[in-house]
Formats: C-alpha cells, sequence, structure tokens
C-alpha cells in the first residue's frame, strides 16, 4: 500500500493538492483537497488492462472552469431545494440560488469548491487520507457552524471506503455525496449507454418541471426505473416514459432501496470490458444521473464532452427533503452526529 501526493493547482491562494492512493492488486485511485474532487480511479478490466473508470480533468482549471461537480463531495446538501429557501423551527433561511430560483449541490461555492484540511495516514491493510472542513454559520445561507470529515480509504481488496461525518451547533440541514460519473468501458473508450445496473428497489421519486421532487413516490415496477432485475442504460435513455423525456432522455432521478437497510447494494456492470462496481451504502436512496446535460466546449482525457458519457450513482437522503415532510429527515440537531458510509468495490467477470 502506497501513498504519495504533489501540486496540482492554486485556488484562492491556497496550494491543491493531488493524492494518489494505491495497493497491490492494481487499483489505484488520486483525488484533490480542492472538493475532495476523485481525478482517477485506475482498474484492471478482465485482460488486465489498467485504466481510469471516472471522469475527470488533467488541468486544475479545468476544474474551476468547466466541471459539473466532477468526482467532487457535494454539500452542506446534495441535490437541489426549491426556492432556495426553507424553513426551522419557524424561522426562514435563505439560500445562494445557483440554479436558477433554485438551490443546488451546496451553492455557488459549496463544499465542491472548497479547499479542505487533509491529513494522510496507513493502517495494516490500507491507506487513506481524512479531509476536514469548517463550514461557518451562514456560509451558503446554512444556519449553524459545521465541522465536517470525509475519509477516503483504499483496501487490497479494490475497495475505496468513503465515511462523511458532520456536527454542528445549531440545527441545520446536511446531505452529503460524492458526484463522480463511472465510465466502466475504462479511458471513455465507450459511452455508458450499455452499463447494466441492478439493484433492489420498487420505488423512485418523480420530478416536477424543475428536476425537483414533487413528494410523490412513485411504484417502479413495470417502468424503466426497476432495477431489482438489472436494465441496461440504454432501456431508460431510449425510453419514452414521462419522467425519462423530462430530464433530457435518461435518468436524474432518486432511486429508492426497498429496505432501509444498514447496507444497500448497487452493482454497475459493463461487459465488454468486464469491469463489476459493487457500491455498499447506508443510505436510503441513490441519485442516478446518466449524464444527459453533460455538453459543452471542452474535452475529457482527450474525449470531446458529450451526453452519456458517464453514470453517477450518487448515495444521500432524499432529495429537497426539508419541503416534504413523509421523505426521511436530512435535519441535523447540535446533540447528533451526522454519518454516512459508502464503499466502491472493483472486479471483473
Amino acid at each position: 500500500m502506497r501513498i504519495s501526493e504533489k501540486v496540482f493547482g492554486q485556488y484562492d491562494g491556497q496550494t491543491v493538492m493531488e493524492y494518489c492512493l494505491s495497493n497491490d492488486s492494481g487499483m489505484s485511485i488520486s483525488f484533490l483537497n480542492f472538493g475532495g474532487v476523485i481525478t482517477k480511479i485506475i482498474v484492471p478490466d478482465r485482460n488486465g488492462n489498467v485504466e481510469n473508470v471516472v471522469l475527470g480533468f488533467d488541468r486544475f482549471d479545468d476544474y474551476v472552469k468547466w466541471s459539473p461537480y466532477f468526482g467532487a463531495v457535494v454539500g452542506r446538501v446534495a441535490g437541489r431545494i426549491q426556492g432556495a429557501k426553507f424553513q426551522l423551527d419557524g424561522k426562514d433561511y435563505f439560500l445562494t440560488a445557483n440554479e436558477g430560483p433554485n438551490h443546488l449541490h451546496g451553492g455557488r461555492k459549496g463544499f465542491n469548491s472548497r479547499v479542505w484540511q487533509a491529513a494522510t495516514f496507513e493502517k495494516e491493510q490500507s491507506v487513506g487520507v481524512k479531509f476536514s472542513y469548517h463550514s461557518p454559520d451562514g456560509e451558503e445561507g446554512y444556519p449553524g457552524n459545521l465541522e465536517t470529515t470525509v475519509t477516503y480509504l483504499l483496501n487490497h481488496e479494490n475497495e475505496l471506503k468513503i465515511t462523511y461525518k458532520a456536527k454542528t451547533d445549531h440545527k441545520t440541514l446536511v446531505n452529503l455525496t460524492n458526484h463522480s460519473y463511472f465510465n466502466l468501458s475504462g479511458n471513455l473508450k465507450r459511452d455508458c449507454s450499455q452499463h447494466k445496473l441492478q439493484l433492489d428497489n420498487d420505488r423512485f421519486l418523480e420530478l416536477g418541471a424543475d428536476l425537483i421532487p414533487t413528494g410523490k413516490i412513485l411504484a417502479a415496477a413495470g417502468t424503466p426505473f426497476d432495477f431489482r432485475n438489472g436494465r441496461v442504460m440504454n432501456e431508460g435513455i431510449q425510453s419514452w416514459h414521462s419522467q425519462n423525456v423530462l430530464v433530457g432522455h435518461g435518468y436524474d432521478h432518486a432511486i429508492v432501496f426497498s429496505k432501509m437497510e444498514e447496507k444497500n447494494t448497487i452493482l454497475l456492470s459493463e461487459e465488454e470490458s468486464g469491469r463489476m462496481l459493487t457500491i455498499t451504502t447506508n443510505q436510503p436512496c441513490v441519485v442516478l444521473y446518466t449524464a444527459n446535460q453533460l455538453e459543452g466546449p471542452f474535452s475529457i482525457g482527450g474525449v470531446q464532452a458529450r451526453k452519456y458519457l458517464g453514470v453517477c450513482l450518487e448515495t444521500q437522503g432524499y432529495p429537497d427533503a426539508i419541503h416534504h415532510p413523509q421523505f426521511p429527515s436530512v435535519i441535523l440537531n447540535p446533540e447528533e452526529e451526522y454519518y454516512q458510509e459508502t464503499s466502491y468495490r472493483f472486479s471483473v467477470k
């Protein structure tokens, strides 16, 4: 097991470092102290070819100028908050509106755009980095001083474990996730239309025209949103189901696990490379996004940006939960600790 680090860029007078964790099984992961951004995950295919399976940039300036949250920790609250406002104990809080009238992924300068404190560590069978960030009271409109840590840990089983913890001194909202775009073909040789996704779900959240949950939890059976027996992404991309069409032909939805388990499991695979990604999480849902809006005058690893180049699997609490009391709460009280863990294990078939 090895840890290395190098200077990757400068941001607001602070040095941005890139850390690389590697094991003896052919896997390495690189990431920044800027937003906890995962820049590369290098893993073998069934023939032993090691390639990158996430979308990222080689130059730091591209993250600042172009990145649609590639590989980043997003928060304080992942997803959209309608009207960029909410109420706690009868008091109104007004957030930064950074997507039309709404608040997206923590605001104009959310956790994805902050330089975090980093500390490397080694254990007997793993290596890791612990990131820490102090979010002051009122940042992007959120109440409370929030102390957050995010730990990346790599072991010999080709497994990356991400652990999130947060404490506040005032009632606030917290719903964190990682926004990596996975492409198991390796080095973006193909898009993700033939990636297969399987998980135990019987429901999904309906979206309105603003791509924010309406509050309705829809049955998945008989729709392109039922992944219990596995489903190729292209089925949703080509579907004329009104919810697939709404988001630009594809997925941008919270998929709700059938059971509130401590370890819900997601399996993403790509037949041609043989790569498989098994995700386990303690979160109640996963936001599935098939990069329907990924377009622009930039390239990713030499490949022109275009739709469907990646699949995001954002394990988290329900989006916009503060406006829907029937959803599990994302309120964090001072006497509590926010805790989230998600692991990503890579293998081949």
